[in-house]
């Protein structure tokens, strides 16, 4: 039986030799550094072959599971998306149709999915899951669509889409010749930031939410006008849909300021279920209507404030919150199937978790444990399912009674791969910063690892700044560290998992307090003895390149460094990125006070950088625009300190999505810091 889509006979290692074209060739005899790994190790050769699961749902009787698996398209560099389904117990795992996100009908009779179709890009499929199994392309839309649900009777599917919208200003323009070919006319922009929030305020369009038959037809706009919808949830009597938008005033703070409404299918009437100076988000009904939850949190100046999950009656009445001591933000409700709680998924401290609170506000954690457990769906038996992942196991998908809950693994799919393989291996640490923080971090070591030895030490550093490094399994540590090298990842204070209090420690302080407990951490890993000091090594992209530029002006402790998809300039950053959310970092904007973006920008510091510094940033980023690598490059250029540009074709914002350019960011990651080593060794350098 086949269980996964066939490899293409073209070889990983053979490609492995056209993707990277070096401007230097080198050398090198240093210990551990730029040595070749053994084959028993997982390297970036096995990469072609590697596959993820996702978004497992259980059909209504509990006895199914589907599920997207995806791979990559080696030929085509990209990677691709199949449905597949098993039985709940794991038997019978097979291929069912390509595409993504497929939902149930509420009988169980037919499936919803994306799939490519006509005209083109992606559209809304149907598959009947009869021994016939007919399928029938739904929507023929010029827009992709998101977010689908079937209605409560299974005759109607919901869903949300951009539509676009042009600025009228009309002028008086003479009519062109006939046969002219006048310059296309321009875009006019003036109703909606430009390239504001990804939740909906783009710079042509907003999105809205629609209604098509299940057996196909004309799809139906049901809401108009200024809305920025994101989610379409069916209220249970199938006559209204609760959705989330941001508000559309001008207001400081709106882009985190939203609240959930009610959209009547048949008028097209919206209300407001909520209205507070905060943002409210997540509308889950409970099975029988009564209840909405939801999250959400009063209004802050806070860089970081964890949500709580609210209760209210269904027409946005009595509200109560339920998990306002969690000081965690849960995510992925879903209703108990009796009704008489809500169970949700948690982030703490590099984990997540199972949780459930009972309508009373009682809340227990229903599993533990160091892994990355995301439930996506629960059954009528209790019967829940989702994928998990651990620092030595993949992602696959699990299922438990969470009324006893012993997680079973019900796939495999990187067995083929991991066989024979001797893995990395990660130990956590915690370890005291400045002001007594204590930081949470963790150590990956090379299978085999020798504390008597002298290992070259990464420093790798996550972006957000708002966001948390895990213990899933991670495919480029892995890479990383069969060549050789100890490599650190730590959650430094901002780092989102460990309450509002830590995630809020770096408002008006990012990223100097960031550089302390990085530091410290390196300090602490040096500590232990196996850690070659004239090898150390720093990299990181988004707010991870912010804090390497950072780095290399305060410290030339490193031997190199990579600052990926960097901020360098807090000023210039203000009015080119489309997340207009950094504006939380500083009191004042630039224009009223630039003294702070400019104290706080790594530009300020080129100066004193003597560490060699390579920057790599996708071409069409937006979030960290190419000019603030270019801004950096250029100074160190001045500066005489070594560095090269690397700019990634066919990337947003990050430069490893599409498959070819993952294997590039590895390879000259290494190649970089191999080029610089202290002391100097016998490296022998040529020029091509």
């Amino acid at each position: 039986m086949l269980l996964r889509p066939p490899r293409s006979a073209f070889s990983p290692r053979a490609l492995l030799l056209a993707l990277l074209t070096p401007t230097f060739v080198w050398s090198s005899s240093a210990s551990g550094q730029s040595a070749t790994p053994p084959k028993d190790r997982l390297t970036i050769a096995d990469y072609f072959n590697w596959e993820d699961v996702a978004a497992p749902a259980l059909s209504p009787d509990g006895k199914q599971i589907l599920y997207t698996r995806t791979w990559t398209d080696q030929l085509n560099d990209r990677r691709e998306s199949s449905v597949w389904i098993m039985n709940a117990d794991g038997t019978k795992n097979r291929f069912l149709v390509k595409g993504s996100n497929a939902k149930w009908s509420p009988e169980g009779s037919r499936i919803a999915f994306i799939a490519n179709g006509e005209p083109s890009g992606q559209q809304i499929w149907v598959r009947y899951m009869d021994a016939e199994g007919a399928t029938t392309q739904i929507t023929r839309l010029t827009e992709s669509p998101g977010d689908v649900e079937w209605s409560p009777d299974g005759t109607t599917l919901a869903f949300g889409m951009l539509v676009r919208q042009n600025d009228e200003w009309r002028i008086a323009m003479p009519a062109a010749p006939k046969g002219a070919k006048w310059t296309e006319p321009p875009r006019v922009v003036s109703k909606v930031k430009y390239r504001a929030d990804r939740q909906g305020f783009l710079e042509n369009g907003l999105r809205q939410l629609f209604t098509v038959p299940a057996d196909g037809g004309t799809p139906r706009q049901i809401t108009t006008g200024d809305w920025a919808s994101n989610g379409t949830t069916w209220m249970p009597d199938g006559k209204a849909l609760l959705f989330t938008s941001l508000r559309t005033e001008d207001s400081e703070y709106a882009w985190r300021e939203s609240d959930i409404y009610k959209v009547d299918i048949a008028s097209g009437d919206i209300t407001a279920l909520t209205k507070r100076k905060g943002p409210d988000n997540n509308p889950v009904p409970s099975p029988d209507g009564k209840y909405i939850a939801y999250t959400g949190y009063d209004s802050t100046d806070a860089t970081w404030k964890d949500a709580a999950m609210y209760i209210m009656d269904a027409n946005g009445g009595n509200v109560r919150v339920l998990t306002e001591k969690l000081d965690r933000s849960p995510s992925g409700m879903m209703w108990s199937p009796d009704g008489l709680g809500v169970y949700f998924n948690v982030e703490n401290e590099g984990s997540r978790n199972l949780y459930h609170v009972s309508l009373k506000g009682d809340v227990r954690q229903v599993t533990k444990g160091a892994q990355t457990l995301t439930v996506s769906d629960i059954g009528k038996s209790f019967l829940a399912v989702g994928v998990n992942s651990t620092s030595m196991k993949p992602t696959d998908i699990v299922a438990f009674d969470v009324r006893t809950p012993v997680l079973k693994q019900l796939t495999d799919v990187n067995a083929d791969v991991l066989a024979g393989k001797k893995l990395a291996t990660t130990e956590e640490v915690w370890y005291t910063s400045v002001d007594g923080m204590r930081i949470q971090g963790w150590i990956v070591k090379p299978a085999d690892f020798d504390p008597s030895k002298k290992y070259p030490l990464m420093l790798e550093i996550h972006g957000g700044p708002h966001s948390m490094y895990n213990v899933a399994f991670n495919f480029s540590r892995q890479d990383h560290v069969a060549h050789g090298y100890v490599l650190l990842y730590t959650n430094p204070r901002g780092s989102t998992g460990y309450g509002s209090a830590f995630g809020n420690a770096i408002k008006n302080a990012y990223p100097g307090k960031d550089y302390d407990d990085l530091m410290a951490g390196v300090d602490t890993v040096i500590g232990r003895g196996y850690v070659d000091t004239n090898r150390l090594y720093v990299f990181g992209c988004s707010g991870g390149g912010v804090l390497t530029s950072w780095i290399v002006g305060h410290t030339d402790r490193f031997s190199a460094a990579s600052a990926n998809c960097p901020v360098t300039n807090w000023i210039s950053f203000v009015g080119t990125t489309d997340g207009s959310n950094w504006y939380y970092n500083f009191a004042k904007y630039p224009w009223d006070d630039p003294s702070e973006h400019l104290r706080r920008s790594p530009l300020m510091y080129v100066g004193n950088v003597k560490t060699p510094t390579m920057l790599m940033t996708g071409v069409n980023d937006l979030r960290t625009p190419m000019a603030q690598t270019e801004e950096y490059y250029e100074a160190l250029k001045i500066r005489k300190v070594p560095t090269a540009m690397v700019r990634f074709n066919n990337e947003w914002h990050g430069t490893s999505s599409t498959p070819s350019n993952f294997l590039r960011t590895q390879l000259y990651l290494r190649s970089w810091f191999d080029k610089y080593q202290r002391p100097p060794s016998a490296a022998k350098v040529t020029q091509e």
